[in-house]
């Protein structure tokens, strides 16, 4: 196994100003060191990561991170700056900067090293020592725990102050029990954020005489707390930023839920609230077995902003509803490819099928695909529901969807029936029970009372109003003409191309899809429209690597022959890696394209029926040609935009291995 880090991966004069320049200057080390085969593809990997949170932390440290497919090996490089870099840590620049890249398919025993390191960033005396040193090796030694901390009286010092706590801990522990807490803490790498939280969090119990016990859910996995422990427990904090796995073995107990920088910049506060919560007898709604990642159901905490939250709520819904979108939909536009769009009108197969007729083969596929688009409402609603408030929410989400369906209430109804089934059961959670009566509470009286809650709703007081609103929602895109239909494409267009399979693209995609739900011929241009757009980020990028080769690095270029395939099938994320690296040039030009694409699609009167498929689904498609021609006007529009910004630079130049390296490959 190779040493994680060198005398040659450390410098100890960092002369950077910024994070990105710091960032690329410990990255070129590691391209000259092998460890990295194409540096403009690592640096975007780490901005990609670096723009889900900031890495700076309290006490001057930054710890950039990533997994990367332009990893060869587990590496870490480290950067002492004078004057200190600002990473986003709340007390100011850091002046220990750390670059730990991983790659894609790390082993567990790298990882392990990597999360050692992250939890020996909490001592004082490691930190001192790397301060102090003025030997790039003996640095790279401290960092790999084959040196000792040069401030030995440190170490003595704080084993005597553990032994007096400790002591004390034994003398505060004779009466009464102590408190037990147990803590689970995760983050997007599962790296670095992650050991740390736990390292700060175990600091802060032994200070306070508490006994804690962690789950660290890494990269490397991780070993569940055993059941006992768990039983044990009188509250759960969870510092994460990732579902947590397994949620349901906390149920019954009081928890506090919070990001995971919380867990590292103030535990003794999370520790403080979990003993109020526990005297309160304040108990948190048992949690699903959370293994999909497609949301995080009340993740972010109650410090999480209320905008934030309703967005992971809503993202929750349509990330569940889009494969029954994909799949039915398909179905029915296969049926039509095969007996016409008058299959629809056919009888049940159920009662007549012939297995040589084309026509019932069209009919059966137009059926179930009709059956799997009977559950986009109540999926949508069960799943916004499951994101407020877990498991006990989804009974009342889908019984709420379907009386949506029932009353006519369409896509708007399952949304706010979703909403309102979330925020009862989140309002009952709050409700303090005998300790006897929690066990049935999730399966049993929530789900009763939070359904019989959400049908009246439904029935009775708000599913009128928002079925007129849906019926005047679909006469206002049946009526569209003219300048209206141009102006809602331009919209669809750029919210599309905005952030490329984020949350805006999902809401466009997620209002033209609710609209096929109960397709007219507005609803059906707006798919039109939002497919098109959809597809100009790859295929504009893809022609520019085609047309201008030299402005773009070889991982661009090759990144660039994959976007053909991405953009003709309808995947928008193919642009995402050079949105990544060069966002202030790509996200204006593929926007403008979108935009041309969205507003020219509804101006000629294109109509689909499929929810995806790209140019596959071309024949379904009303106005093929002229669907064509605005997807090429988008995509020649976000070609020329995006190779004239990128001109007005310096010519990309491929990493160059440093003198004496040998060329290093690139990775397939």
């Amino acid at each position: 196994m190779s040493e994680l880090i060198t005398a040659d991966l450390v410098d100890l004069d960092l002369s950077a100003e910024t994070k990105n320049a710091a960032t690329r200057s410990l990255a070129e080390r590691m391209v000259a060191a092998g460890r990295v085969t194409d540096l403009d593809g690592f640096l975007a990997d780490v901005a990609a990561r670096e723009a889900q949170m900031p890495t700076g932390l309290d006490g001057g440290i930054g710890i950039p991170h990533c997994r990367s497919t332009h990893v060869s090996a587990p590496t870490l490089a480290f950067g002492r700056s004078g004057p200190g870099i600002d990473f986003g840590a709340p007390d100011g620049p850091a002046d220990l900067i750390f670059l730990i890249a991983a790659p894609a398919g790390a082993d567990e025993d790298h990882l392990t090293i990597l999360s050692s390191l992250a939890r020996r960033l909490m001592d004082p005396s490691f930190t001192g020592a790397l301060r102090a040193e003025a030997d790039p090796a003996v640095a790279a030694g401290l960092i790999r725990g084959d040196e000792p901390p040069s401030a030995a009286e440190e170490p003595a010092q704080e084993t005597e102050a553990q032994e007096t706590v400790g002591a004390a801990g034994a003398a505060r522990t004779a009466t009464p029990e102590p408190f037990r807490i147990v803590a689970v803490t995760s983050c997007p790498t599962g790296i670095a954020h992650t050991y740390m939280a736990a390292e700060s969090l175990e600091a802060a119990a032994r200070a306070e005489g508490i006994i804690l016990s962690v789950e660290t859910q890494g990269s490397a996995g991780f070993e569940p707390l055993d059941p006992s422990v768990i039983a044990a427990a009188d509250a759960v904090i969870w510092a994460h930023d990732v579902d947590v796995r397994e949620k349901a073995r906390f149920g019954g107990k009081p928890i506090v839920d919070v990001g995971v920088k919380a867990g590292i910049g103030r535990p003794a506060e999370l520790i403080a609230e979990a003993r109020r919560k526990a005297e309160r007898g304040e108990i948190s709604g048992a949690a699903d077995d959370g293994g999909s990642e497609a949301a995080v159901p009340g993740s972010g905490g109650a410090g999480t902003h209320f905008g934030v939250r309703l967005r992971t709520y809503l993202m929750s819904g349509v990330s569940y509803m889009v494969p029954f979108v994909a799949a039915g939909g398909l179905l029915i536009a296969l049926s039509f490819a095969i007996g016409g769009y008058e299959i629809a009108g056919a009888k049940s197969v159920a009662d007549h099928f012939v297995w040589g007729e084309a026509d019932s083969w069209a009919a059966l596929l137009n059926q179930i695909g009709g059956a799997a688009f009977g559950f986009l409402v109540p999926v949508l609603a069960g799943y916004i529901a499951y994101g407020m408030a877990d498991r006990p929410a989804l009974v009342p989400g889908f019984v709420g969807g379907a009386i949506a369906l029932t009353i006519e209430a369409g896509f708007l109804g399952g949304l706010v029936a979703g909403l309102l089934a979330g925020a009862v059961v989140m309002a009952i959670q709050r409700v303090k029970v005998r300790p006897t009566l929690r066990g049935i509470m999730p399966v049993l009286v929530i789900p009763l009372i939070s359904s019989a809650v959400v049908g009246f709703l439904m029935f009775v007081v708000v599913g009128k109003p928002i079925a007129s609103l849906q019926k005047a929602l679909t006469d206002g895109l049946n009526g569209l003409s003219g300048s209206n239909a141009i102006i809602l494409g331009i919209v669809l267009g750029l919210m599309m191309c905005f952030d490329m399979g984020g949350p805006l693209n999902k809401v466009a995609y997620a209002f033209a899809v609710g609209g096929l739900a109960d397709p007219t011929t507005g609803s059906l241009k707006v798919m039109a429209a939002v497919m098109a757009a959809g597809m100009v980020p790859p295929l504009g990028m893809a022609l520019a690597t085609t047309v201008r080769a030299r402005l773009f690095t070889r991982t661009e270029r090759e990144n660039g022959r994959a976007a053909w395939v991405l953009g003709a099938s309808f995947i928008s994320e193919g642009a995402i890696p050079f949105a990544a690296a060069d966002p202030l040039r790509v996200i204006p030009s593929v926007m403008a394209g979108g935009a041309v694409t969205g507003a020219l699609s509804m101006a000629f009167g294109c109509t689909l029926r499929a929810p995806h498929g790209g140019i596959f689904v071309v024949p379904l498609i009303g106005q093929p040609f002229l669907y064509l021609v605005a997807i090429a006007a988008g995509t020649v529009v976000a070609t020329t935009l995006v190779v004239v910004l990128k001109g007005t630079r310096p010519t990309a130049q491929d990493p160059a291995p440093a003198s004496g390296a040998s060329k290093i490959p690139v990775a397939a």
